[in-house]
């Protein structure tokens, strides 16, 4: 990914921070699956949509929460309680809620410039998603 920075982050809109974080998610999913070694692509794909739907996001919502400053928990706050119009079927409403708040997180966090930060929420995330997985 490339290096951007924003000067006022926490400023935009949670919709307009998970829009961008919904990306980020997916790409750094993809980064590690292809990381990973050589899978085929239909197989990378169904990986990366194991992960990135808004039922395995929201599995990680309560460690995040844990882990989060101040200001980020803000930002999950905000992107939790955001008025969406269309929720998908393949979800509750509180799963689609918590997911918009991992994804307005992490796009605060890419935003912000802060990649140390993200790359340690991202690990989080991704042993959360699993630990949940586990758990079901």
């Amino acid at each position: 990914m490339t290096d951007i920075k924003c000067e006022n982050p926490g400023g935009l809109s949670p919709v307009a921070l998970a829009f961008v974080g919904d990306g980020v998610f997916e790409l750094m999913v993809r980064e590690r699956l292809v990381a990973g070694g050589g899978m085929p692509a239909g197989k990378l794909h169904q990986a990366a949509v194991g992960r990135v739907n808004a039922t395995a996001q929201a599995l990680a919502y309560d460690g995040v929460l844990a882990a989060c400053s101040d200001q980020e928990a803000e930002i999950l706050r905000r992107g939790k309680n955001v008025s969406l119009s269309r929720i998908p079927k393949s979800c509750t409403p509180q799963e689609y809620h918590r997911a918009t708040a991992i994804e307005a997180l992490l796009g605060y966090l890419y935003l912000s410039g802060d990649k140390a930060r993200l790359e340690a929420m991202f690990a989080l995330i991704e042993e959360e998603i699993a630990r949940g997985k586990q758990a079901r």
